[in-house]
């Protein structure tokens, strides 16, 4: 119950005076190998499930998705869950209805509810709005290599902690080789076989980390792979048809150039 109530360490990331700590570029960022990374890259369906598990079991206690509907767990290209699970997983929630002016069990239909603590973000977006690659010097370089990198930064962040700890102004700090300066106010939420998967998979701190980080991703962009095909469908359709306005603009002036008909 302790890691539960302690799981805010991505509460530092909107909890700062500095703009260095939304930027995110000046810890130390691990390049994961995402599935989902590059022009071509898909959501690992497993690991989704996987990552939701860790949501709902750890993070949920205190962070919140309350921009993603509860039916989006259905979707293909997510965790792509059967309709009854989904009607389950919903009916966990208790949600607050305006019109019975009470609550009630929760249905696919709702949103994820909003986080449980004050202090503590909104996940939906976060992946997106973190950055974990930059520069050099701004220039973005990096970010068009590696990509924008805010699941690494959220993975990064989870494993980052080396155990140490200092009290500043009445405050614990802990230090995190993944966030901006070094410390961070939030103590460790994971820290390894927090989670039992139903597949099997390895439950260490670096898969788990991974995992949430990656359901986070989908979350705050369900229709990557539906825009990835339809920029691929798209692009292709210019190609041909440049190429039929090229054959057919060489076909009407050639015989202005002096070119023989065909």
């Amino acid at each position: 119950m302790i890691k539960k109530l302690t799981f805010s360490a991505l509460s530092a990331l909107a909890i700062s005076a500095s703009g260095a700590l939304a930027a995110g570029g000046e810890g130390h960022i691990e390049d994961f190998d995402f599935s989902f990374e590059g022009p071509f890259g898909t959501y690992d369906q497993n690991q989704l499930q996987r990552g939701l598990k860790v949501y709902t079991e750890v993070c949920s206690a205190c962070h919140g998705l309350k921009f993603v509907p509860l039916r989006t767990l259905a979707d293909e290209g997510g965790p792509h869950l059967p309709e009854d699970q989904v009607r389950a997983y919903a009916e966990q929630f208790d949600v607050y209805d305006p019109e019975i002016d009470d609550f009630r069990s929760g249905t696919p239909t709702d949103f994820f509810p909003s986080s449980a603590l004050e202090n503590a973000p909104d996940l939906s977006l976060m992946a997106k709005a973190r950055a974990g690659f930059h520069g050099p010097m701004g220039t973005g370089i990096n970010q068009l290599v590696k990509g924008i990198g805010g699941a690494e930064y959220i993975a990064s962040i989870l494993t980052g902690y080396t155990g140490e700890e200092k009290e500043e102004y009445g405050s614990i700090f802990y230090e995190n080789t993944a966030f901006p300066g070094g410390w961070i106010a939030m103590s460790q939420p994971l820290y390894g076989e927090d989670v039992e998967f139903d597949d099997g998979h390895d439950n260490s701190l670096h898969h788990e980390a991974e995992d949430v980080a990656a359901f986070l991703m989908w979350a705050a962009e369900p229709k990557m792979m539906a825009r990835q095909r339809a920029g691929f469908v798209g692009v292709t359709f210019l190609i041909v048809l440049s190429v039929l306005l090229y054959l057919t603009n060489k076909r009407l002036w050639a015989g202005v150039k002096g070119k023989k008909k065909d």
